[in-house]
Protein backbone atom coordinates (compact mmCIF):
# COMPACT_ATOMS: atom_id res chain seq x y z
CA UNK A 1 0.00 0.00 0.00
CA UNK A 2 1.14 3.42 -0.39
CA UNK A 3 0.90 6.48 1.36
CA UNK A 4 0.08 9.55 -1.37
CA UNK A 5 -2.94 10.58 0.06
CA UNK A 6 -1.77 10.13 3.73
CA UNK A 7 -1.11 13.55 4.95
CA UNK A 8 0.35 12.14 8.18
CA UNK A 9 2.64 9.55 6.68
CA UNK A 10 6.08 9.96 8.20
CA UNK A 11 4.89 12.14 10.98
CA UNK A 12 5.10 10.67 14.73
CA UNK A 13 2.49 11.90 17.38
CA UNK A 14 5.46 13.54 19.20
CA UNK A 15 6.79 15.19 16.46
CA UNK A 16 3.08 16.68 15.91
CA UNK A 17 1.75 17.46 19.21
CA UNK A 18 5.02 19.26 19.52
CA UNK A 19 4.48 21.16 16.58
CA UNK A 20 1.17 21.77 17.30
CA UNK A 21 2.18 23.33 21.02
CA UNK A 22 4.87 25.18 19.50
CA UNK A 23 1.98 26.91 17.39
CA UNK A 24 -0.47 27.55 19.37
CA UNK A 25 0.81 26.78 23.15
CA UNK A 26 -0.99 24.54 25.70
CA UNK A 27 -3.63 27.30 27.10
CA UNK A 28 -5.11 27.74 23.41
CA UNK A 29 -4.52 23.94 22.25
CA UNK A 30 -6.59 22.98 25.40
CA UNK A 31 -9.15 25.66 24.28
CA UNK A 32 -9.55 24.03 20.32
CA UNK A 33 -9.82 20.90 21.98
CA UNK A 34 -11.50 20.32 24.86
CA UNK A 35 -9.20 17.49 26.53
CA UNK A 36 -8.31 17.26 30.53
CA UNK A 37 -4.15 16.76 29.57
CA UNK A 38 -4.09 19.79 27.53
CA UNK A 39 -5.80 21.72 30.28
CA UNK A 40 -4.30 20.93 33.39
CA UNK A 41 -0.58 20.32 34.22
CA UNK A 42 0.17 19.60 30.54
CA UNK A 43 3.35 17.88 28.98
CA UNK A 44 3.82 16.27 26.13
CA UNK A 45 4.73 12.75 28.49
CA UNK A 46 1.63 12.88 29.34
CA UNK A 47 -0.18 14.35 26.63
CA UNK A 48 1.36 11.60 24.13
CA UNK A 49 0.29 8.63 26.77
CA UNK A 50 -3.30 9.84 26.77
CA UNK A 51 -3.36 9.93 23.06
CA UNK A 52 -2.27 6.78 22.24
CA UNK A 53 -4.88 4.76 24.57
CA UNK A 54 -7.61 7.43 23.51
CA UNK A 55 -8.49 7.02 20.01
CA UNK A 56 -11.11 10.24 19.62
CA UNK A 57 -8.63 12.46 21.00
CA UNK A 58 -5.83 11.47 19.04
CA UNK A 59 -7.88 12.13 15.67
CA UNK A 60 -9.12 15.27 16.41
CA UNK A 61 -5.20 16.43 17.43
CA UNK A 62 -4.27 14.88 13.76
CA UNK A 63 -7.19 16.90 12.27
CA UNK A 64 -5.93 19.70 13.76
CA UNK A 65 -2.60 19.48 12.72
CA UNK A 66 -3.77 18.73 8.97
CA UNK A 67 -5.34 22.10 9.47
CA UNK A 68 -2.88 23.78 10.59
CA UNK A 69 -0.19 22.51 7.64
CA UNK A 70 -2.44 22.60 4.71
Amino acid sequence: MTQNNNPLHGITLEKLLTELVAHYGWEQLGQIINIRCFQSDPSIKSSLKFLRKTEWARTKVEQLYITLKH
